[in-house]
């Protein structure tokens, strides 16, 4: 029988393995490793690959010098993990050790490894923990963003990315000073609550009853700048898992939600029952379904999702930048068909969960070149709470070293259009 917590430890063992090695996102890894665990195991699972992911470069640079050579990849993401949990978790360091080498013996190919296993991570200081820089973007992210912003800022962006992020809801009623009294968090100038610490989501007041749902306050932005009416026709282009749909929803507009995946979709189904929003649902590719233009659309493209690491570090590791290309090509695509779907007079709102201005600003140049009569509603971008340096001629650039002493944001790029009469 397994020692207690070695079942967790394994699982996520496994789903590092699968992000590093395979270039799979945690996302979809997750279901299958932890689905026959208890919960608590499941969510120690799930929190140990998170922090391993979002600290592996630390990790190896404390592992470094006690390494003659690169470990095999398995062997070496048994180190990483059982370093973080010491280090950065506070685990006892006889406890750790030894699920780390069982987890290396387990395997017949890295069971050669167990002893040389058990000598480093006794020889590694995990003293020397805080006075290590904090964890760097790989090259190929890091470059293109210091090109955008510079050094100064990718470094505070690093740093928000180390310290994570925490929980943001968005209030079905839109009264986020009653939902932060009864959730106990705190609201947010753009109108979010947040909420600090590690809770349950479903087990906070108001969940089941549909009361609000999970969503980072730059995500939240989109769909508030499009300032949707009772009664407009509004499209949501890309829509599950709903968050902007039960926005809209929520407004009074008459919302069709469009997205082709029908997994996804079955998500956004879920939130819309929880909170008792209606939505016609529509499971299409955007690029072929047709339908009556519509009073505004909203289109969150499908992206690089860099604005995420923070919630999501296993991106810079599963990822390597070689499908950007083919991503900026789909968003002009869907730019030019959300155009096609939407009244003369419309108003479009595009966004992406992104940093790198080609999935934003560049997009927005670009379209307004390709299309007459299209203009950006600068005036539409004032929100509240958002602040006028985030603001230039093609949209609104948010950014996760934005609000650092609140917790930081999500990076998002919004900009709201309008077709000519």
């Amino acid at each position: 029988m397994d020692k207690p917590g070695f079942a967790a430890r394994r699982a996520a063992h496994r789903m590092l393995g699968q992000v590093t090695a395979e270039g799979r996102l945690l996302s979809e890894v997750l279901p299958g490793a932890v689905d026959r665990l208890p919960p608590d195991d499941r969510a120690r699972a799930q929190r140990l690959a998170l922090e391993t992911l979002r600290w592996m470069d630390r990790a190896d640079r404390l592992l470094g010098p006690h390494l003659k050579r690169r470990p095999a990849p398995d062997v070496l993401n048994a180190l990483r993990m059982a370093v973080v949990e010491m280090a950065q978790g506070g685990a006892a360091a006889h406890g750790v050790v030894d699920a780390a080498v069982g987890l290396v013996r387990a395997g017949r190919r890295t069971a050669p490894a167990a002893g040389m296993v058990n000598a480093v991570l006794r020889r590694v200081d995990v003293a020397a923990w805080d006075a290590l820089p904090l964890p760097r973007l790989p090259k190929w992210l890091r470059a293109p963003l210091i090109a955008a912003y510079g050094k100064p800022v990718v470094a505070a962006i690093e740093a928000a990315h180390a310290a994570g992020a925490p929980l943001d809801l968005t209030p079905r009623g839109g009264d986020a000073a009653a939902l932060a009294a009864q959730v106990g968090g705190a609201v947010l100038p753009t109108g979010s609550v947040r909420v600090a610490g590690r809770v349950q989501v479903t087990a906070l007041p108001g969940y089941a009853e549909g009361a609000w749902w999970v969503q980072d306050a730059a995500a939240a932005a989109p769909a508030r700048l499009l300032d949707a009416r009772p009664g407009e026709r509004v499209l949501d282009m890309c829509a599950a898992p709903g968050g902007k749909t039960m926005q809209l929803a929520a407004a009074g507009a008459d919302v069709t939600a469009l997205d082709a995946s029908e997994a996804r979709m079955a998500r956004l189904r879920e939130n819309l029952a929880r909170t008792g929003l209606r939505a016609d649902v529509v499971v299409a590719d955007a690029l072929d379904w047709t339908a009556a233009p519509f009073d505004a659309v909203l289109l969150d493209a499908p992206c690089s999702a860099t604005g995420t690491i923070r919630r999501h570090p296993d991106l810079p590791h599963a990822k390597d930048g070689s499908e950007f290309a083919a991503l900026f090509d789909l968003q002009a695509a869907l730019l030019d068909r959300a155009l096609a779907l939407l009244k003369p007079g419309g108003r479009l709102v595009y966004c992406t969960c992104s940093l790198l201005p080609d999935e934003g600003e560049v997009q927005i140049e670009e379209v307004l070149a390709r299309h007459s009569g299209l203009e950006v509603q600068g005036a539409a971008l004032h929100g509240p709470g958002i602040e006028p340096g985030w603001i230039d001629e093609t949209g609104l650039r948010l950014r996760p070293d934005y609000w650092a002493e609140r917790g930081g944001m999500d990076g998002f790029f919004v900009s709201v259009l309008r077709k000519a009469a």
